[in-house]
């Protein structure tokens, strides 16, 4: 996946979403295609993504299937998109996949999530990180 075909993707989700076909709240990326790509390069199948409510490129990097990802966007689940077998989820509760990340990497997984600057400046975030920290768990927490 390139640039380009993410941007096409939000470009088609902001498109059905004027047009009316979308009837619930789609938070859209931009800017950072980039710097996403180089870290999903990082990211292995068997992983696991957890991510925030702007999470369409996160899914999609992961490899979950784009009809599967603009299908959840449709049915209203942009905001709450999960991919068990594809080892991705995520939600629109700030901070609320740090926990969930913790679990997955004590239970031996290794794990990246991903977080807003909002979730950063919570004390949720740094009690995650200071129990990856101590524990050497196999999390990476991306702002």
């Amino acid at each position: 996946m390139q640039a380009a075909d993410l941007i096409a993707f939000e470009r088609e989700v902001a498109e059905r979403f004027e047009d009316g076909e979308i009837h619930a709240p789609c938070h859209l990326s931009g800017g950072n295609e980039e710097h996403l790509l180089e870290v999903f390069r990082e990211v292995r199948p068997e992983d696991w993504v957890l991510s925030t409510w702007r999470s369409h490129y996160h899914a999609l990097l992961k490899g979950v299937p784009r009809h599967e990802v603009m299908a959840e966007i449709m049915a209203g689940r942009s905001m709450n998109l999960h991919f068990p077998k594809h080892r991705f989820m995520s939600s629109a509760i700030v901070g609320g996949m740090l926990p969930i990340a913790c679990g997955l990497a004590a239970a031996g997984h290794k794990v990246w999530c991903f977080i807003g600057d909002m979730a950063f400046s919570t004390g949720l975030f740094h009690e995650a990180y200071m129990l990856a920290s101590a524990r050497k768990l196999s999390l990476e927490l991306i702002v």
